[in-house]
């Protein structure tokens, strides 16, 4: 190459370094900035330190380890060669590589050890938890070793074992091309093909590789209890790797032993050839097959197999107990539950639990909290909203909230230059919150989050709010741009606050005063952030001043993974109102892959359902079968605090990183906030997770679950079976049977292997801040319908059917099925489905709420379409009563409130005569008129039409009382309203 090409591939070089180290210490200072800013520098010195550390010491032990071999073959190479074409071949390779023999050593060693290093340096988990791990005080069934030598230990001992396999065989690969470029090993000539120091070169690393073979033999051992072995597709070592295969494992590494000394002796000390060698590797790879892997497949095929479920009892009892430890089930309790009570008893309508069912589906709401909510067109409350428990008027219940963030993709093309959606958008305000158990005009109750005069009028039937001193929002979940705030312009307040009744401008605008935020009044800080965001307005715009501060970095749950990237963070974070202030917490979890004969399950695949990706994070497709909730993070939604505070104060992996990074990492349980932890909730992605094993490790018995028969599993969607998403679990502030309060948990259906009916309900719950586990096993011949069948029973009952169907009026209105809640209740179980419908098939338009589907008992006998909840249980009681009583109407569907039959061999009703008949005529023309105004598109006619057969209806039930109540009531079946506004007159 030329003077100027070198000048050339130099300079190119050199640029490309540049940049690649200048974006490396413009992350790293950035990262430093922004962990100093949330105090935990620790976490990222610590990490840092680490990585840089792997990296530098097993890159250079890799690098100096191929590096001697290489030199050690060249200083051993023969002075004397004799000639041969061959060697006059490779006397110019000699010519080429001599002279600089140590520049080329040094360039080819440093590049295989910063691969090597880079490699290392991400097995900083392990490493940090090798350091750091202690004792799980329980043992293996069959090693007896202590579970945290296969946590902290097992991990990083195989990750150095095969370090050493791939730095020997580099070296003797490497070895054998130095040593046959400079005459050590030969394939043409006269005399030996090798020398004899070439010779014991090689031998000793060939003999060291065999030797590494023998220690991954011992860790091959312990690693079956981590391998999918046990019949059926169970973890761990089964009758054929313990009666067998670990046996055969422990021959086979005193074998290698033997192999190893072998080949060095007779290499080098007696027959000084490679015959011998090579036949003893022979032989080892010969015995490899025939002890660990014919023998082994001998003693499955002709002993196990016959008698399988006898022999591999004793493994699947391991793998149950294993799994249940690992994932927090072993101490489910699990109750009987008879469900034999199929006729609505007279007290369900008083049943707390029946009267607390939620009713606001927090997926399908977000839009009416955004319309009624919004004030402005760029506020947005999320694809879906969350659920918590408030105590409002001295009464607890549960609450769909919402936090109004500001969505950038709702702001108008002007308002999306960068001053505006760095500078001038900078921040959300307010929390919102709405009963969950109750509607009005078909939108949720709000009792807190208002604006001006945004209450809907008539609506609210709490006196007290949810009220927060702080309501701005600088960091959620919508989040995702950066900052500056905290710059005066001219002493003129320049962030949009919030819109004031008087419309004053200068009123809606604010100046950020808190501590959150990265200071970047310097003109250095400036030019990182340019650089860092190829944003030139940092250093040209004079909305960044002294006083200006970069948030960034501001969704809770990437805020609280780049805070603690040893934690798993659950999909759904929810805001709280804590102490005045709204925070969000977000449930930790800490995980492993290496607990034996545990089960191991894909995190992404357990826990995707309906709503994941709707508002709720997937989580990584990471493969664990050890899972804990240890901790619970908060993230403060004004100044962007980040707190760790401990939950599961016995877990080891949590005590493990606490003390990796300084002891003072995570907060004691202990000092946990009494009113933080009066918002925590059961964590849904652990619930999910725990749920699924539960179908099947619920039964304990080895010799059923090789069957099989008893096994359950999570019903698809009731409204969508065909779309093969799984229901999500629900949370739910009730009391269930076996329960002696009334608790805030998580409660999840589940039906039989490849079965609709019911088969348990299980519910997660706190019960003196612990986590509870439940179920309630319904008989194995209980008849109670599952949540699908339940869903196509209430919407196929002919009344019902009716009213949905005009409901769905084609391009009038659309109907949405809420999620349906499954509550067992007084012996029995009820079904609670919230009927919603949108407006003209629009996508944007809110959802109303304008019935709710009710069944009780066998899910086809009694179902009810109501309008609200008391009327459905008041509807399902009088069902019940005359079906006691005998009525000859008791096969008969009634919905609504009304005693229509539909269908049956019963005479048919008398005919109306006097003032009951006036008022069915009454009825029936209102009927007439709503769809006819439905059908002209007038809203203010169709209101109008509405409220008149209300009062027709008041008027024919009075009637009909006064008569005797004998007679069925008409069917309005009156459809939607199209318009998007509340009714005319409050529904529940």
């Amino acid at each position: 190459m030329s003077r100027r090409g070198r000048v050339t591939v130099g300079v190119l070089v050199g640029v490309f370094l540049l940049f690649t180290l200048l974006g490396w210490g413009i992350d790293a200072y950035t990262d430093y900035l922004w962990f100093n800013e949330v105090d935990f520098v620790n976490v990222f010195s610590g990490v840092l330190l680490t990585r840089l550390l792997l990296f530098l010491a097993v890159g250079a032990v890799v690098a100096l380890i191929i590096a001697g071999n290489l030199y050690l073959a060249y200083r051993l190479r023969p002075m004397l060669r004799p000639h041969s074409a061959e060697q006059a071949t490779l006397e110019r390779y000699r010519m080429i590589l001599a002279p600089r023999l140590g520049t080329w050593i040094t360039v080819l060693t440093v590049i295989i050890g910063f691969f090597a290093g880079l490699s290392a340096q991400g097995r900083w988990k392990d490493w940090m938890l090798f350091r750091n791990g202690g004792s799980f005080g329980v043992q293996d069934p069959e090693h007896k070793v202590d579970i945290g030598w296969y946590v902290f230990d097992y991990p990083m001992l195989r990750y150095v074992l095969g370090v050493a396999f791939t730095a020997v065989v580099l070296s003797v690969l490497g070895a054998l091309a130095v040593h046959y470029i400079f005459g050590g090993v030969r394939l043409q000539g006269v005399g030996d093909r090798m020398t004899t120091a070439a010779r014991a070169h090689l031998t000793s690393l060939v003999a060291l590789f065999v030797l590494l073979k023998a220690v991954a033999y011992v860790l091959d051992r312990r690693a079956l209890l981590l391998e999918q072995h046990v019949s059926p597709g169970l973890y761990g070592a089964g009758y054929t790797d313990v009666n067998a295969l670990l046996p055969a494992k422990e021959i086979l590494a005193y074998i290698s032993i033997v192999v190893a000394i072998a080949i060095i002796v007779f290499s080098n000390a007696w027959m000084r050839n490679l015959v011998w060698p090579g036949v003893s590797l022979a032989l080892l790879a010969i015995s490899a097959v025939a002890i660990g892997g014919i023998y082994p497949l001998a003693v499955q095929n002709f002993s196990v197999k016959p008698s399988l479920s006898e022999k591999e009892a004793p493994y699947i009892q391991r793998s149950i107990d294993a799994t249940r430890q690992a994932f927090g089930l072993e101490n489910t309790k699990a109750e009987p539950y008879r469900a034999n009570t199929v006729v609505p008893p007279a007290n369900l309508a008083s049943n707390a639990s029946a009267q607390n069912a939620r009713l606001i589906d927090p997926q399908i709401v977000s839009q009416a909290f955004t319309q009624s909510q919004q004030s402005r067109g760029f506020y947005d409350f999320g694809a879906k909203l969350d659920v918590d428990r408030y105590t409002i008027d001295g009464k607890a219940g549960d609450y769909v909230v919402g936090v109004r963030e500001i969505n950038d993709e709702k702001l108008t093309t002007q308002q999306r230059n960068w001053l505006n959606r760095h500078t001038v958008y900078t921040h959300g305000y307010g929390l919102v919150a709405a009963p969950a158990n109750q509607f009005c005009g078909g939108l949720p109750v709000f009792v807190s989050g208002f604006l001006g005069d945004d209450r809907p009028p008539g609506c609210s039937s709490a006196t007290e709010e949810i009220k927060v001193a702080q309501p701005r929002v600088y960091f959620g979940e919508q989040s995702s741009e950066y900052a500056i705030v905290g710059q005066e312009d001219a002493n003129r307040k320049v962030e949009f606050d919030r819109p004031q009744e008087d419309n004053n401008a200068g009123e809606e605008l604010y100046t950020y005063t808190g501590e959150g935020g990265v200071s970047i009044g310097s003109f250095f800080r400036r030019l990182v952030f340019a650089i860092k965001n190829t944003e030139s307005n940092f250093v040209l715009s004079d909305a960044v001043n002294a006083d200006s501060k970069l948030m960034y970095i501001r969704e809770p749950r990437e805020r609280v993974e780049k805070v603690a990237p040893f934690l798993t963070i659950d999909g759904d974070p929810y805001p709280a109102a804590v102490d005045g202030r709204i925070v969000w917490i977000l449930d930790g979890y800490t995980t492993s892959n290496s607990y034996p004969y545990s089960q191991k399950i894909n995190l992404a695949a357990e826990t995707q359902d309906e709503l994941t990706g709707q508002g709720q994070f997937a989580l990584a497709r990471d493969d664990v079968n050890y899972m804990r909730n240890s901790v619970k993070a908060t993230v403060d939604a004004y100044d962007g605090t980040v707190k760790l505070y401990e939950f599961d104060g016995n877990d080891p992996v949590l005590k493990a990183w606490n003390k990796a990074f300084g002891g003072d990492l995570i907060v004691p349980k202990a000092e946990t906030p009494a009113a933080l932890e009066e918002h925590f909730r059961y964590p849904q992605d652990l619930f999910k997770v725990q749920r699924n094993l539960l179908t099947r490790f619920h039964v304990t018995n080895p010799q059923a679950f090789f069957s099989g028969q008893d096994f359950w599993q999570v019903p698809n969607v009731p409204d969508a079976p065909t779309s093969n998403q799984k229901q999500p679990p629900f949370y739910l502030n009730v009391q269930l049977p076996e329960q002696n309060e009334t608790r805030f948990q998580l409660t999840a259906g589940v039906t039989p292997a490849n079965r609709e009916n019911l088969a348990a309900l299980i519910s997660g719950s706190y019960v003196d801040n612990e986590p509870r586990l439940e179920v309630l096993e319904l008989p194995d011949q209980a008849v109670t319908p599952g949540p699908v069948q339940v869903h196509q029973k209430m919407t196929s009952n002919s009344t019902a059917r009716q009213e949905l169907t005009l409901l769905s009026n084609n391009s009038q209105s659309q109907v949405l099925y809420g999620n349906l809640i499954t509550l067992p209740v007084d012996g029995g179980v009820l079904y609670v489905e919230p009927v919603y419908v949108r407006p003209g098939n629009q996508e944007d338009a809110a959802p109303q709420l304008q019935k709710i589907l009710m069944s009780y008992g066998d899910g086809g006998t009694y179902v009810v379409l109501a309008d609200n909840l008391k009327q459905g249980l008041d509807e399902l009681v009088a069902q019940g009563k005359r079906a006691q009583s005998g009525n000859s109407n008791t096969g008969n569907n009634n919905t609504g409130g009304n005693n229509n039959n539909s269908g049956g061999t019963n005479a048919p009703p008398p005919a109306l005569t006097g003032e009951l008949s006036t008022a069915a005529a009454a009825v029936d023309k209102a009927i007439a008129d709503v769809r006819s105004a439905q059908q002209s598109g007038d809203f203010a006619r169709y209101g109008q039409a509405l409220q008149a057969l209300e009062t027709a209806m008041a008027n024919f039930e009075a009637a009909r009382t006064a008569a005797g109540g004998g007679t069925p009531a008409p069917n309005p079946s009156a459809p939607a309203n199209p318009s998007g506004n509340p009714s005319p007159t409050p529904s529940g």
